[in-house]
């Protein structure tokens, strides 16, 4: 090959595995890093079809073509997929690190390649195939260290009371009603938004968690079982709390029994003290465990707030949505068992703050939005629908459905849907044959993805108009 011919197919090379690179690393962000996750669980897996397979093939098959196939075609693809992602790509050090080895690897590579005058065409699959194992390898050295740091740090707080929150719902509402009640007489630290995983975790003890905190309140989840035990062997709390369990992620754990179990795994913390359950996950009864979901009486839940009875004792508080007193409730025995008395607990649950994204009620051009992007379980999306019917205007809700769930639950969503909403904008793929067979109201939008949300809603809502997001699952899902 002449010297031009040669700089371009070493060029082509390096930019086109960086691409690839680039593809591979953003959905193993999505997937919690697991290839397996990113090969067997994708929600789009056609995806890889287009951006990955297809490009890889023609690498090997379109010989000098392919220059021209990769820059007019491949990349202004992967341009336009990228930018209509509403989950991007976030440069943390994991990627930066991931990023810099594979460019280093394929530039090695093909330096070595040119100068030996040894191929036809450079390699694609051994930088990507060692840059991935590399950056597992690595990242499982640094993950090391830093759990050390993080258990050392936990170790030197030696007062320091631990509360761990588990269940399929409510994790982050009930973590963030502990701290805030609990903050009227202790210096309470909780992990920031929805961080539950051991990763998570041990990063927030290193980066954010106070020396002075008195009460560390923190959430696990759960993919896979073991999940929960690593976290709680690891942070070994004093009390535990175990939230309402369904079918959420049932395509990960196959049954209920085995979420049931998987969440659990919290009950094995070497320090236990006080364990509070719902009444959804067992009945077995245990010196250290109280159970709740009972105590609620006189429930009032309007688009105000919330008025109720827990234990004799009545509470107002500004939270929309019924299905939380289970969670203000076990909040409530939480600060209870911390030696609060009655008068602080009613002052703070009257004070707590909505929880972003989670029925979070705000008024925009005479508009209500109900933002409960965040909630992605039945009974929330259910009493979010119910507060929905009570308004007097007309109702919208956008909503891909129910994820990481079964064609009956949504269903259940699809039926309340009918009795309550005029417009229905369905933002996602995943459930729209099933919306689009089912769905029986006024006025039904079926969007491939989201990029057109904006212009959809300016044009179909109004002023008196209520507007419930119900699970803004990102477009890849």
């Amino acid at each position: 090959m002449q010297n031009y011919e040669v700089l371009l197919s070493f060029a082509t090379n390096v930019v086109f595995v960086m691409v690839l690179g680039f593809y591979l690393i953003t959905n193993l962000q999505w997937y919690d890093y697991k290839i397996s996750r990113v090969v067997l669980k994708h929600h789009k897996p056609h995806w890889h079809l287009f951006y990955f397979f297809i490009p890889f093939i023609a690498y090997y098959t379109t010989g000098n073509f392919f220059a021209i196939f990769f820059y007019f075609a491949i990349i202004p693809s992967i341009i336009l997929w990228y930018k209509k992602l509403d989950k991007k790509l976030v440069f943390t050090w994991r990627v930066k690190r991931f990023l810099i080895l594979l460019f280093s690897l394929v530039l090695f590579q093909d330096m070595l390649c040119t100068l030996k005058d040894a191929c036809e065409v450079y390699g694609v699959f051994m930088p990507l195939a060692v840059t991935y194992i590399g950056s597992v390898m690595i990242e499982r050295f640094l993950f090391a260290t830093y759990k050390k740091e993080a258990k050392k740090k936990l170790n030197s707080m030696k007062d320091l009371q631990i509360i761990c929150i588990t269940g399929s719902y409510g994790k982050t509402s009930i973590k963030n009603f502990i701290a805030e009640i609990l903050s009227k007489k202790y210096k309470v630290y909780a992990t920031p938004r929805s961080v539950n995983t051991i990763g998570g975790i041990v990063a927030d003890i290193n980066n954010s968690l106070p020396q002075d905190t008195q009460i560390y309140v923190c959430e696990a989840g759960a993919r896979q079982r073991g999940d929960i035990y690593e976290i709680t062997t690891f942070l070994e709390p004093q009390r535990v709390v175990v939230g309402k369990v369904g079918e959420a992620h049932i395509e990960y754990f196959k049954t209920l029994d085995n979420i049931v179990a998987t969440k659990l795994e919290i009950m094995q913390s070497p320090r236990l003290q006080q364990a509070f359950i719902h009444k959804s996950v067992t009945d077995e009864p245990h010196e250290k465990v109280t159970f709740f979901g009972d105590e609620i009486q006189n429930l009032n839940a309007t688009l105000s707030g919330i008025d109720f009875e827990c234990d004799g004792v009545s509470y107002h508080t500004d939270i929309l949505g019924g299905f939380q007193t289970i969670n203000l409730a076990v909040s409530i025995r939480v600060a209870q068992s911390f030696g609060m008395d009655a008068k602080d607990i009613k002052e703070a649950v009257k004070r707590l703050k909505p929880v972003e994204h989670r029925l979070q009620k705000i008024q925009a051009g005479g508009k209500i939005i109900l933002d409960d992007g965040y909630n992605g379980n039945i009974d929330g999306m259910l009493e979010g629908i119910r507060l929905c019917s009570l308004h007097e205007g007309r109702k919208v809700i956008v909503t891909p459905g129910l994820v990481e769930s079964s064609d009956e639950l949504n269903l259940k969503l699809i039926e309340a849907i009918n009795n309550v909403f005029d417009i229905v904008i369905v933002t996602a793929s995943l459930n729209a044959n099933l919306f689009d067979k089912y769905l029986r109201v006024k006025n039904k939008i079926i969007l491939i993805d989201k990029s057109s949300l904006n212009d959809v809603l300016a044009n179909q809502t109004r002023a008196g108009d209520i507007i419930l997001f119900a699970n803004d699952a990102p477009n890849f899902i």
